[in-house]
């Protein structure tokens, strides 16, 4: 997982390695993309949750077109937004963003597939993950994991107040 940020055209609004990480870590969603053969691109906003290493998880139905594209095409982009705040007065936007290129895997093991849902209610859910856990079990058959393998990532940020 390499983090560079040299192909930024805005050098000075490169967001450093550190709060990126947290990014990474504590954002809500992420806006997947991808190729699709038949079709063209693809993007479809999902939650997510980062395994504090270089892998993210993604849970979606067992079926679907963002699975079709996946079988024939593997390298996908994950965006995540972060804070943003719209300056009227000033015609300018403050944000941070982080981009990530990665590989997606389906066919998990039931193990890893397991875990990632645990990530997941860590995330979203902390004070329910009793019950998320057995409803995970419950509807395990009807729910497809994807690891997204983080190859190449950057960062980028806008804040006005310097």
């Amino acid at each position: 997982m390499i983090y560079s940020n040299s192909e930024i055209r805005r050098q000075d609004r490169v967001l450093d390695e550190q709060p990126a990480l947290n990014l990474l870590k504590t954002g809500e969603y992420g806006v997947l993309s991808m190729h699709c053969v038949e079709s063209g691109v693809y993007s479809v906003p999902i939650n997510y949750v980062w395994d504090g290493d270089k892998s993210i998880y993604l849970h979606c139905a067992p079926e679907g077109r963002k699975l079709r594209c996946l079988e024939k095409d593997n390298a996908v982009s994950f965006c995540i937004v972060g804070r943003t705040n719209v300056i009227s007065e000033k015609f300018t936007t403050e944000y941070e963003s982080i981009i990530l290129e990665c590989r997606a895997y389906r066919n998990l093991p039931a193990v890893e597939r397991m875990n990632a849902l645990a990530f997941i209610l860590d995330k979203y859910s902390p004070d329910d993950k009793a019950s998320g856990l057995k409803y995970a079990e419950k509807s395990f058959n009807r729910t497809e994991i994807i690891r997204l393998e983080i190859k190449n990532w950057s960062g980028k940020c806008k804040n006005t107040v310097k």
